[in-house]
């Protein structure tokens, strides 16, 4: 069971905490619980309701109405608009609904129903991506579970390996791409899509996964001689540890084109470098992949 501060709430549904207090108090649409310090919480239940009314009013929907609705009725009206309409929003919802309730049937039909939609690469980066965004919150909200968080991870990523493998296999003589995630650096979504978008850019891959030792890196480089080596630093090296860790990436493959993203990269100051560019997105990386193509 969740524990939501107002804040929480807020940022998960979309909706201002001063509307969420208004709905509270004229409409009674949910009924926050106290802590035994008398601090006000909200359960996954007002969660999910607040996210669906959002919906509803977010797509005209009178708040007035809304209210006079049983749950049953609201979702209902919530997946007739999830049929009719393409709002991105609606469907960010509908996935971290089915994560909530640890919905594997639910969330497999959403992923299915808007791969056929969109496309496969559309989905992961306008809904995935920050479907995502919004478990961060949860997961530094301690409000998501470390088993929530393996379940919806484990579902995206066999849709992320299926989409890999369903690409051609570009030839030997193809330009080739080296992908990996540094010692103890587990976060490999963001990984995976990468290679995804490299693949059917072309390049021949060699993915090398998470948590993988220097010398290991070394050793594919050298004997693969790739044109590009892409990686993710989520969780390290440190700020101050950042530039020494980049020097030696560059020092090491002088003639190989680096690409690097990820939050850690952010919080770091570190000095440019000849071969080593970094990349904020999915989308600014297919961009700096066609150029070389």
């Amino acid at each position: 069971m969740g524990k939501y501060s107002i804040k929480e709430l807020e940022k998960l549904s979309g909706i201002k905490a001063h509307t969420i207090r208004i709905w509270e108090k004229r409409h009674h649409l949910v009924s926050p619980q106290r802590t035994q310090t008398n601090i006000r919480y909200y359960s996954d239940d007002d969660l999910k309701k607040i996210i669906n009314v959002s919906v509803l009013n977010n797509n005209g929907v009178k708040i007035s109405k809304i209210v006079g609705l049983s749950l049953d009725e609201i979702n209902e009206q919530v997946a007739q608009l999830s049929d009719s309409k393409n709002s991105i929003e609606i469907y960010i919802d509908q996935l971290v609904l089915a994560m909530i309730d640890m919905e594997e049937e639910q969330f497999e039909k959403i992923l299915a129903s808007l791969t056929l939609k969109f496309g496969f690469e559309k989905t992961v980066i306008e809904i995935v991506y920050p479907f995502m965004e919004k478990i961060g919150i949860l997961w530094l909200t301690n409000n998501i579970t470390p088993a929530q968080e393996h379940f919806i991870s484990h579902l995206i990523r066999q849709k992320m390996i299926v989409a890999i493998d369903s690409l051609p296999l570009p030839p030997k003589t193809s330009k080739r791409a080296v992908l990996y995630l540094p010692e103890n650096e587990l976060h490999e979504l963001g990984l995976l899509f990468y290679h995804y978008i490299a693949k059917r850019e072309g390049f021949r891959t060699y993915y090398l996964g998470q948590t993988v030792p220097y010398k290991d890196l070394k050793y594919v480089v050298e004997y693969h001689k790739p044109n590009l080596i892409i990686t993710s630093l989520t969780s390290g090296p440190s700020p101050h540890a950042m530039q020494g860790y980049l020097n030696r990436l560059s020092t090491d493959f002088p003639t190989t084109r680096i690409l690097i993203s990820g939050y850690a990269l952010k919080k770091a100051k570190v000095e440019p470098l000849p071969n080593i560019e970094t990349f904020t997105n999915a989308l600014t990386l297919r961009d700096l992949i066609i150029s070389m193509t």
